[in-house]
C-alpha cells in the first residue's frame, strides 16, 4: 500500500531523515519508534507532503507522492493526526471535526456529513456531549479524541497517527489505543503509528520498524521487537 524506499528529507539546508525503507501493507498496523530527535515526526510530515522529500521515492497504492502537494495526499487518502493534536481552540469540536472532511464538503452533502458526525460520536461518546464546547476548553485526552475522529472525518485510506500518547493520562492512552485497534480490526483501518512509548506501540503492532538519526536500522513483528536486546534495552528500559 505504502511503500518508501531510501527516502531523505532535509529543512533547508539540515539533513533529518538521511535513509529510510519501510513499507505499511493494507491493514496492518505498522509502528515506527525512536529516540527524540530520530526523525519520526519529520518522516510523517515528508509522507503528507508537508516536508519536502529530497531524495528516494513514496509511492502509494503503485503511484509515487513524494512530489506532490498536502492537498493531493489528503486527497488520496493519507490522512495525519499530527503530534500536539493541532485543534483550532477558537473553532467547537464539531467545526474542528468538520475540517476533516472539508476536501469532501459538497460530495458528502449534509447527509453525509452528519453520518460522519455521528460515527466519530460513537467511536468517543464524550465528544457529543461537547460538540458545541470550544476546542481549546477541552482535556488533553478529549482534544486527541477530536484529533483522531477529525482525521477519520476524511476518511482515510491510511492513517499516520503521531504520538497519541503524548502528554495522557495512562488510562486515556489506553482508551485512544484501544479504538485504533479496533478500527484496525472492525474496519480494517490501516495505521502508521508514530509514538515515543515504544511498549504500547510494539504491543499493538503488526510490524514495527526503529528509527536512529534518520536511518531505518531494525525491523520485524511487534512481538519479536519486544524480544530484542537492543529494543528492550534502548527503548524498554529493561
Amino acid at each position: 500500500m505504502l511503500s518508501l524506499k531510501h527516502v531523505q528529507a532535509a529543512y533547508g539546508p539540515v539533513t533529518i531523515i538521511r535513509d529510510v525503507t519501510l513499507e505499511v501493507r493494507a491493514g496492518e498496523i505498522v509502528s515506527i519508534i525512536g529516540s527524540n530527535g530520530a526523525g519520526k515526526t519529520t518522516l510523517l510530515k515528508t509522507i503528507s507532503g508537508v516536508v519536502q522529500c529530497t531524495g528516494g521515492s513514496i509511492t502509494f497504492e503503485g503511484e509515487e507522492i513524494q512530489r506532490k502537494a498536502p492537498h493531493e495526499i489528503v486527497d488520496r487518502g493519507i490522512i495525519q493526526v499530527p503530534e500536539g493534536r493541532q485543534i483550532i481552540n477558537e473553532f467547537t469540536v464539531k467545526e474542528n471535526l468538520l475540517m476533516g472532511c472539508y476536501r469532501r464538503h459538497n460530495e458528502l452533502g449534509q447527509k453525509g456529513r452528519d453520518n460522519l458526525l455521528a460515527y466519530a460520536c460513537e467511536l468517543f461518546p464524550i465528544l457529543e456531549e461537547r460538540l458545541d464546547q470550544l476546542a481549546g476548553t477541552l482535556s488533553g485526552g478529549q482534544q486527541q479524541m477530536v484529533a483522531i475522529a477529525r482525521a477519520l472525518m476524511g476518511q482515510p485510506n491510511i492513517m499516520l497517527t503521531d504520538e497519541p500518547s503524548l502528554g495522557l493520562a495512562p488510562m486515556i492512552v489506553e482508551q485512544v489505543c484501544n479504538v485504533l485497534v479496533e478500527l484496525n480490526k472492525q474496519k480494517g483501518l490501516t495505521v502508521l503509528l508514530v509514538e515515543q512509548n515504544a511498549l504500547v506501540a510494539l504491543e499493538m503492532s503488526n510490524r514495527a520498524y526503529v528509527l536512529e538519526g534518520g536511518r531505518t536500522i531494525l525491523e520485524g513483528a511487534g512481538v519479536e521487537l519486544l524480544n530484542n536486546d537492543k529494543v528492550r534495552e534502548g527503548y524498554l528500559g529493561v
